[in-house]
C-alpha cells in the first residue's frame, strides 16, 4: 500500500465518522491534520509520531505511548471486507483517541481542554460500542 495513503487513512476514517459538530472540535481536528501533513514528505514519515526524536517537550512526551499504541493498533486491525476493516480500524483509532484525552484529563489543568477531553472519552466510547454491536448485512 502507497505509504501516504496509509498516513492518510487515519485521518480520512477520522473525517467519515466526525463530520460537522462543535466548531471548537473541528479546528483541533484541522490543526491535527495540518500537524500531520508536515510530518510527510514525499511519502516519507518524518517527526516524534513516528520514531523521531520528541525533543524536550513534555506535553509531546506525554503522548508518545498513546500515540504509538494507536498506530500500531490501527496497521495491524484489518477485515475480510472494506466494512470489517473499516470497523476494525475505527474501533482502535477511538481507543487512541480515548487513551490521549485520558492523558489530557490527568495532566492538564485547563478547564476546557479537560471538557473537550471528557467529550471525545464520552463520544468515542459511544461510538465504539455501535461499532462493535455492528453485524454486516445480508446480501
Amino acid at each position: 500500500m502507497d505509504m501516504r495513503l496509509l498516513i492518510a487513512l487515519p485521518f480520512l476514517l477520522l473525517a467519515a465518522c466526525e463530520g460537522g459538530g462543535d466548531p471548537v472540535e473541528q479546528a483541533m481536528r484541522d490543526a491535527s491534520a495540518e500537524r500531520h501533513a508536515a510530518t510527510v514528505k514525499d511519502g516519507e514519515v518524518f517527526g516524534p509520531a513516528h520514531g523521531g526524536d520528541h525533543g524536550s517537550a513534555a506535553g509531546s512526551q506525554a503522548f508518545a505511548a498513546s500515540e504509538a499504541s494507536m498506530h500500531a493498533k490501527m496497521a495491524a486491525a484489518s477485515g475480510a471486507t472494506v466494512d470489517q476493516a473499516y470497523v476494525a480500524k475505527m474501533i482502535a483509532h477511538h481507543e487512541g483517541a480515548i487513551e490521549m484525552a485520558e492523558v489530557a484529563l490527568a495532566e492538564s489543568k485547563d478547564p476546557e481542554i479537560r471538557r473537550m477531553a471528557q467529550a471525545v472519552i464520552d463520544a468515542q466510547t459511544a461510538e465504539i460500542a455501535e461499532m462493535r454491536a455492528w453485524k454486516p448485512a445480508a446480501n
